[in-house]
């Protein structure tokens, strides 16, 4: 009898899947294949449209529910973690430039030849980091997302995961994007192509974006090319126009064309 592809073992109701002792044996299938990049816990769709593939999440999920904490050896000071998602190990054949100083990569992560990892950083399972992307000092790939080719992940950039639930997209970076420094992008946000973070822009899946270019609101997406830097506005209601205060509201303020890279594009937004 043929072995069930991971998409089919994974799919079965979740009473069949908790505890099933074949599981092991699968996990590390699927592990591989994350690794590999053969399966991604997100898909872009002929439409442009960012999509989860549930099944990947879901079996993800079914790790941690299906392993035991453990103690790993470490100094200065052990840690405790679920043994289904181990440290990832790399050799040089992986073209992976993981510069030491305490960053970390969990099995389960998809890191492509040729790119950058600076201390201390962190990429967690289920992640995609595509060739040619710098991940910099204190900045987080979360759990399952999909980071594209070229991409810079400034310092203390934080990239949300979203694991639960399994049909929720996860953040995306796509290609050619600039993250700047202390960004934060979370619950599911896509950045598109070439845009570009200043430093201390904040999204999520509420924040309105302000585009002064086109004059629109948008949210849960930047579009390609877009400059990004932060913004305020006065916050509504009696308390905080007494008091003068304001919110957060980030500003499109300029579009990238095909000879600005995003170290100019960025420095003529900010002036």
């Amino acid at each position: 009898m043929p072995e069930p592809s991971l998409q089919e073992w994974f799919s079965r109701p979740d009473a069949e899947l908790n505890g099933d002792p074949n599981w092991t044996g699968m996990h590390l299938r699927l592990l591989r294949a994350l690794e590999s990049g053969e399966l991604r816990a997100a898909q872009r769709g002929d439409d442009g449209l960012w999509q989860a593939v549930t099944w990947v999440k879901r079996a993800i999920l079914v790790g941690f529910r299906n392993s035991t904490m453990a103690m790993v050896e470490a100094e200065p000071a052990p840690f405790f973690d679920k043994t289904a998602y181990p440290v990832r190990s790399f050799t040089i054949d992986d073209k992976v430039r993981l510069v030491p100083g305490g960053s970390s990569i969990r099995r389960g992560a998809f890191v492509a030849p040729g790119v950058v990892v600076m201390p201390p950083a962190y990429v967690n399972v289920g992640a995609y980091v595509d060739a040619g992307t710098m991940v910099d000092s204190h900045a987080l790939v979360g759990s399952c997302a999909q980071i594209g080719k070229n991409v810079h992940l400034s310092a203390g950039a934080q990239i949300g995961g979203v694991l639960e639930p399994a049909n929720a997209s996860p953040v995306v970076v796509e290609d050619g994007a600039f993250i700047g420094g202390l960004c934060g992008v979370f619950e599911g946000v896509v950045v598109r192509e070439r845009a570009v973070l200043a430093a201390g822009v904040v999204l999520t899946s509420a924040t309105i974006v302000h585009d002064l270019v086109h004059g629109l609101e948008r949210r849960g997406e930047i579009p390609a090319g877009a400059v990004v830097v932060p913004g305020m506005r006065p916050a509504r209601g009696d308390f905080a126009e007494a008091r003068g205060l304001s919110v957060a509201a980030p500003l499109i303020v300029k579009y990238r064309d095909e000879r600005t890279d995003a170290s100019t594009a960025l420095e003529g937004a900010l002036r």
